[in-house]
């Protein structure tokens, strides 16, 4: 079990304020640490090895995190009073742990060795995790967040991406200029994915060297993006477009569906 610490109770420990701050800005510590909450996130984190500088757990929970916690990972674990911890929670219904996690560095190596996704102007935190799951769930080598969209160390996205920004390799805050400076530099053939109008994804070769860009619902994608990009449909019935995550979603289990087909 890890090392006991005294139950915060008090509003005003140093602690608390940086939680309630962190969770407040959808960021991460000065020491570079996202903020994940729920138990299944810290199983993901635990199981996936990244650096976990440390955990709250309310009254209530601690009995159970701590068991979850491994003693050679001797990872600081703080008792919280109940009605303190739901203050610090950004959810509405708190479950209990939160910890601080720090994710790991990707290069554009990495990220572009394969089939990419190119998040663009993706606001919602639910939308850009549910990508980056099936990011993972699917083979993609890697997801780039343009300016603009949510941040992947947003607690939102990450509690939607269940575990997989843990491990998936990812880009944050690259402006579409960069992004298209890298992909020229490595070859890189771009497709949009677009409500209509475009190739159809049944026709489409993404190869393994491609990218997808998923714009935002409101918006779509970027001019300068378009200009450079082969637009890509997805046949639909009756409705006129799939959100951004379940395009995402049809896109990349389309890519794989064809990877495995003898």
């Amino acid at each position: 079990m890890p090392p006991p610490f005294e139950t915060i109770t008090s509003r005003g420990n140093p602690l608390l304020r940086q939680l309630r701050h962190t969770a407040a800005r959808g960021g991460v510590t000065a020491r570079g640490s996202a903020l994940a909450e729920s138990p299944h996130l810290l199983k993901e984190a635990l199981h996936s090895g990244i650096e976990i500088e440390r955990v709250f757990a309310s009254e209530r929970a601690y009995a159970g995190v701590a068991a979850t916690i491994p003693p050679h990972r001797r990872i600081p674990l703080h008792r919280v009073a109940d009605k303190l911890f739901a203050e610090a929670s950004s959810t509405s219904s708190p479950q209990g742990v939160l910890a601080l996690v720090r994710l790991p560095a990707s290069d554009p190596e990495t990220v572009f060795s394969g089939l990419a996704l190119v998040l663009d102007g993706v606001q919602d935190p639910g939308n850009a995790g549910a990508i980056a799951r099936s990011a993972e769930a699917f083979g993609a080598s890697g997801v780039v967040f343009l300016k603009g969209s949510a941040a992947p160390t947003n607690p939102k996205t990450l509690r939607a991406s269940a575990g997989s920004l843990f491990r998936l390799p990812f880009l944050a805050g690259v402006d579409a200029d960069q992004f298209l400076e890298v992909a020229d530099g490595r070859g890189k053939r771009m497709f949009a994915a677009t409500a209509h109008g475009g190739k159809s994804l049944l026709d489409a070769d993404l190869g393994e060297d491609g990218t997808v860009i998923i714009g935002s619902e409101t918006h779509g994608i970027a001019a300068k993006l378009l200009d450079k990009a082969t637009p890509l449909a997805i046949p639909t019935e009756s409705v006129e477009s799939l959100n951004a995550a379940a395009a995402a979603a049809v896109i990349l289990y389309e890519h794989a569906r064809r990877k495995l087909r003898p």
